[in-house]
């Protein structure tokens, strides 16, 4: 049994304890409970919460961005698939402006592909939006990918970001957040090379490891010293059945949230003991605050060994493109040749990921571009995420990236069609939605061989509400019996029958299922 095999049987060994933990948070929850609301109670509704997060598998997070400010009012914001390809979807944040209103300037933000979702830039997408028409790339957890959608390395992933500014058009600008800063900075030199009338107006990179030998830091030297072998025996592993990339070699979200957690273990330890405290003490706001951090922090995804591989070989090991070494499918990358697009770079002052300097380095690399396209900006007082996200970022970060977009911008805003959304997402996406939030036993009757319950059987479910439920792929009792309050909340948006109802299914289930006592 492989370590992810072993991981896989864990999570789903603890399945059945994880619903008792729940029903029982909701038996002291329960106001007619005699105990309810007091300090017993809430010791044990405490403990049953830790418990149940402590050994959740942590579904993808929504952006929830439905509204925005423009031009001191309020604005409606619908989120949208545009463009999609088996390892990336680009979302775009279509604003409900005024009639006649002058377009904004187009902005591609390039999320970072190191084991978070996009949501993770849920801050800068909200701090961008009033200002710009934005779009964001939605990179694929690799263990939902089969094998036969084909592979996505370092140089697929720059095709990926070319395949988007066509898409999108002439006058896009594009940001680049850490990781993607050398694939994006490969893409447009390749670009800007050929004379592609759809290379960006800016490119912004943020926090990204273009020269990692400029002040290196823990993380740097890990991946120099180790080597890209060190890492293809240790970390890299084969997705285990039942997913539907079974067989893919990936770097396993888990074991990246493992390192990033160990960065940092006291602090953790310490955050979730404060979370017991919290709830014992009724403080909601700070219970709160955590849950809302952590739904984040802990939903991880899957990378494609050959792109992390690459990326770990390429940025760390041999420093490949400020050496003037790097390739592109055999053909050299050559940032001299960018000579339209304007640079602007932002750092952080105690960036513990990418070191000061690292990312600045990007302008020596651009010898083509005269000194009025570049522009640095180096951030006091922010580690790497303030680079991105937090109330420095908002009250000085994005203003500085939205005047250098103005000043550069060339006035082809037309959408041309880049913004309409795609058919037939809606359904699948609900699916994976489920499948990835519920793990094992969350998938398709046609991915793995579950035997089919009556959900009929449940008080409120007729034939046509199990029809629905089976369609985002839960066909038993026992499924419905252990959905969490976020997959609740799901199902409620899907079939508008009330939280009250919903919970009531659950409820009946865990009865049915022998996980509730009447």
């Amino acid at each position: 049994m492989s370590f992810y095999q072993f991981y896989e049987f864990n999570h789903a060994a603890l399945a059945p304890w994880r619903a008792v933990a729940d029903a029982t948070r909701l038996t002291f929850q329960n106001p007619f409970n005699p105990l309810y609301d007091t300090p017993f109670a809430r010791s044990v509704t405490a403990a049953a919460e830790l418990f149940e997060r402590s050994t959740r598998r942590y579904g993808k997070p929504e952006f929830g961005l439905h509204a925005t400010n423009v031009d001191g009012m309020p604005v409606a914001v619908e989120e949208q698939v545009v463009w999609r390809r088996p390892f990336c979807s680009l979302l775009h944040f279509k604003r409900d402006l005024p009639a006649g209103r002058d377009p904004d300037p187009k902005l591609l933000i390039v999320a970072p592909m190191s084991g978070h979702y996009a949501t993770l830039l849920r801050g800068t997408v909200e701090a961008m939006l009033p200002d710009h028409e934005v779009f964001i790339t939605d990179w694929a957890d690799a263990r939902m990918v089969p094998m036969s959608e084909g592979t996505l390395d370092r140089d697929e992933y720059s095709d990926y970001v070319i395949a988007m500014l066509h898409h999108l058009g002439e006058s896009t600008h594009v940001m680049a957040v850490c990781q993607p800063s050398v694939p994006v900075l490969a893409a447009v030199s390749l670009m800007e090379e050929d004379g592609d009338g759809d290379a960006p107006a800016t490119m912004t990179l943020m926090g990204g490891p273009v020269d990692t030998r400029i002040n290196p830091t823990v993380v740097n030297n890990l991946a120099e010293q180790r080597g890209t072998d060190w890492f293809r025996r240790n970390v890299i592993m084969r997705v285990p059945f039942p997913h539907p990339g079974f067989m893919r070699p990936v770097y396993p979200g888990f074991l990246q949230l493992t390192g990033f957690m160990s960065m940092n273990l006291d602090r953790h330890l310490t955050a979730h003991r404060d979370l017991f405290l919290h709830l014992v003490e009724g403080d909601g706001d700070s219970a709160d605050r955590h849950r809302d951090f952590y739904d984040e922090y802990l939903a991880v995804v899957d990378l494609t060994a050959e792109f992390y591989l690459q990326t770990v070989e390429t940025v760390f090991v041999r420093h490949a493109l400020p050496k003037g070494e790097m390739t592109h499918r055999g053909r050299p990358v050559r940032p001299g040749a960018i000579r339209n697009t304007a640079l602007l770079t932002v750092e952080g002052e105690k960036d513990d990921i990418s070191g000061v300097g690292q990312t600045e380095a990007a302008h020596r690399l651009c010898t083509g571009l005269p000194k009025a396209r570049k522009a640095h900006h180096l951030q006091r007082k922010v580690g790497h995420y303030g680079v991105f996200n937090g109330s420095r970022f908002r009250s000085e970060i994005a203003p500085c990236i939205t005047a250098f977009v103005r000043k550069h911008d060339r006035n082809g805003k037309s959408l041309n069609g880049a913004a309409k959304p795609l058919s037939g997402l809606r359904e699948k996406d609900l699916q994976a939605k489920f499948a990835d939030a519920m793990g094992i036993t969350a998938l398709q009757g046609s991915q793995i061989p579950l035997v089919s319950d009556d959900l009929t059987q449940i008080s409120g479910i007729g034939p046509k509400i199990a029809d629905m439920l089976n369609q985002l792929g839960i066909v038993q009792i026992e499924q419905l019996a252990a959905l969490t309050q976020d997959m609740t909340h799901m199902i409620d948006e899907q079939i508008p029958r009330g939280a009250v109802a919903v919970e009531d299914w659950i409820s009946e289930a865990q009865k049915l299922s022998g996980l509730q006592k009447d």
